[in-house]
C-alpha cells in the first residue's frame, strides 16, 4: 500500500483504537498532512508518534477508516487476506448452500472494512463504496475476488454512485469491473426463487438481511390473510405463498417496485387468485381499514438517516405501527423491522409500546429480530446493528 503520511491523535484519543473502534473523529485528530486527499491510506500514531492502525483518510466527520490494526504497512495480500477471512465466515454460518447462492461477501466494519459492501449472486459480486478510499481500491478489490473465488465469480459490477461522496460520485458511473453478468438474474433463497437486476434495482438489487426473517415469516403463514407493506421486490409475500397462505397483498409506493414483486410471484408459480400487487403509500392503504389481516409486516426504508432526524422517525414509527395494529385481526401476528441506525434497539422497542398504546392492544413478544451470520456486527462496534425487528401477537 502506498502510505500518504501519518496521523497524529490527540494524547488520550488513541483509547477508542486501543479498543479496536474503526474510526477516528476529525476532533480527535491532532495534526496531519496538508497534502492529505481523499482516499490517501495514512498511518495513525498517537500523540508520541506510537503507529496504532492504517487505514483510509476522508475529509469529513469520519476522518479516517481503520483497516489494520497491525502497526505495519498492509502489505500487496491485505485484500485477499481480509476476503478470504470474510468468506471463511459465511461458510462457517453454512453460506452458501444447496438452497441458497446469495449472501453479503463484506459487510463494512464488521468484517474489518469500514465503507465497503460485497454482495453475491450466483456468481456476480456488486461492489458497493461508501467511502473515497474504498473507491480508489476498487481495482485491487476486484482483483482480490477473483483470485480467492476463481471460476465461481463470473464477473464484478461496481454500483457506488448513489453511496459515494461528494463529487467523486457524479464522475464514477456503475459498471462491469469484470465480465458482464445478465440481469435480471435468478437467484436462490431458501429454495425460493427471486429475479436480482444490480444494475438498475435499489442498493445491490436485492434485501439480502431479510433472508432469515423471511424465512421465520413462512411459520406465521399458513392459512392466513398477509399484508406485506413496503414490499419492494416481493421477498416476504413469496415466502408467504409458498408457506400455504390464503391470500397476499403487496404494496409499495413505487410502481416499480409492484412490478418486480408481480414478475416473482409468478416465478414461484402463483397467481392473481392468490396475490394481489398494488402501488399506493402504505400509511394512505392502512388508513381507516377494516380488521381484515392476519398477518402484517412492516419493512419500512430508513425513517432517519441521521441523528437530528431521529424524532421524527420516532414519530413515523409509532403513527406507522400503531395504523397496523388498528387494522389487524384479533390474535393477529406484527412483524415490524427499523433499520435505521441511529433508532437503536431500545428506542424502537419504546416506539412500539406507544404504539401499542395507542391502538389500545394487547401486545406480546414473540421474537426479537436482527440482520443475518452474513451481516455480522463486531463486538467493536456496536453501531453496525442496523437492523432491529419484533414479532408480535396482538390480541
Amino acid at each position: 500500500m502506498n502510505i500518504a503520511g501519518k496521523i497524529f491523535l490527540k494524547k488520550g484519543r488513541e483509547q477508542s483504537v486501543l479498543r479496536k473502534h474503526p474510526w477516528i473523529f476529525s476532533g480527535g485528530i491532532q495534526s496531519k498532512p496538508q497534502s492529505l486527499e481523499d482516499g490517501n491510506w495514512v498511518e495513525v500514531c498517537d500523540a508520541s508518534g506510537k503507529s496504532l492502525a492504517f487505514g483510509h483518510y476522508q475529509n469529513g466527520s469520519i476522518a479516517v477508516r481503520i483497516l489494520s490494526f497491525e502497526n505495519s504497512e498492509p502489505d500487496k495480500n491485505f485484500w485477499e487476506e481480509k476476503i478470504s477471512d470474510a468468506l471463511a465466515l459465511r461458510k462457517a454460518s453454512g453460506l452458501p448452500s444447496s438452497s441458497t447462492n446469495a449472501f453479503r461477501i463484506i459487510h463494512g466494519e464488521g468484517d474489518g472494512l469500514p465503507g465497503l459492501i460485497i454482495d453475491f449472486y450466483d456468481g456476480t459480486a456488486v461492489i458497493q463504496a461508501h467511502s473515497a478510499g474504498m473507491h480508489q481500491d476498487r481495482e485491487l478489490i476486484s482483483k482480490a475476488l477473483k483470485n480467492i473465488m476463481g471460476d465461481t465469480l463470473l464477473s464484478v459490477y461496481y454500483k457506488s454512485r448513489a453511496t459515494l461522496p461528494g463529487k467523486i460520485k457524479d464522475a464514477q458511473p456503475d459498471g462491469y469491473l469484470i465480465g458482464l453478468g445478465a440481469v435480471p438474474h435468478v437467484i436462490v433463497e431458501h429454495d425460493h426463487k427471486f429475479f436480482v437486476d444490480w444494475e438498475e434495482g435499489q442498493k445491490t438489487g436485492f434485501f439480502l438481511d431479510q433472508r432469515e426473517n423471511r424465512k421465520l415469516l413462512a411459520d406465521f403463514s399458513m392459512g392466513k390473510n398477509v399484508l406485506n407493506t413496503f414490499c419492494y421486490t416481493g421477498g416476504f409475500s413469496v415466502y408467504a405463498l409458498k408457506a400455504g397462505a390464503h391470500l397476499v397483498h403487496s404494496i409499495d409506493a413505487s410502481e416499480k417496485a409492484i412490478g418486480l414483486t408481480r414478475k416473482n410471484i409468478e416465478l414461484n408459480g402463483f397467481d392473481s387468485d392468490q396475490h394481489t400487487c398494488t402501488a399506493i403509500d402504505t400509511f394512505e392503504f392502512l388508513k381507516n381499514k377494516e380488521a381484515f389481516y392476519d398477518v402484517i409486516i412492516l419493512d419500512p426504508p430508513a425513517f432517519a438517516k441521521h441523528r437530528d432526524s431521529r424524532h421524527q422517525a420516532v414519530k413515523g414509527y409509532q403513527r406507522l405501527n400503531a395504523e397496523a395494529m388498528n387494522v389487524i385481526r384479533k390474535g393477529g401476528i406484527l412483524f415490524t423491522f427499523s433499520c435505521s441506525q441511529v433508532v437503536d434497539r431500545q428506542l424502537f422497542y419504546d416506539t412500539i409500546v406507544s404504539a401499542s398504546i395507542q391502538a389500545g392492544r394487547d401486545v406480546k413478544v414473540l421474537h426479537h429480530l436482527s440482520q443475518p451470520a452474513d451481516h455480522p456486527v463486531s463486538m467493536a462496534h456496536p453501531e453496525g446493528e442496523y437492523l432491529k425487528g419484533l414479532v408480535l401477537y396482538v390480541s
